[in-house]
């Protein structure tokens, strides 16, 4: 078995030094940093309305991806979205899930709170 590690591999391939790495990896730290409250985040995250109408029966669906934020701080927003206008959803995996075509009325919710599109 070779134990080459593929960074020694690549860097004695094209004559380069190989960086050394940390034992926690090399983006783990960074991002617990940019994950927390998703309202703290408001400015600095670009959202996506998308409309769905695939494998729901016919029925659309409204989806906002772009949640930087852990999935408690993605409920609270989607609670407070569904609270407002009035319908029905879910959210998790980073996404909202609006019932209907709602992509006007999200957008202009969203930009009152103060995220980006």
């Amino acid at each position: 078995m070779n134990t080459t590690d593929w960074r020694d591999a690549l860097g004695k391939a094209f004559n380069m030094p190989v960086p050394a790495t940390t034992s926690d990896g090399p983006d783990e730290g960074q991002e617990t940093a940019t994950r927390g409250d998703a309202l703290q985040q408001q400015g600095s995250q670009r959202l996506h309305i998308v409309l769905e109408r695939k494998g729901r029966g016919g029925k659309q669906a409204t989806i906002v991806t772009g949640f930087v934020a852990d999935d408690e701080a993605v409920k609270e927003v989607a609670s407070q979205l569904k609270r407002t206008l009035g319908v029905g959803g879910s959210a998790r995996g980073g996404e909202i899930l609006i019932q209907g075509d709602c992509r006007e009325r999200v957008s202009q919710e969203l930009k009152k709170l103060g995220f980006k599109l």
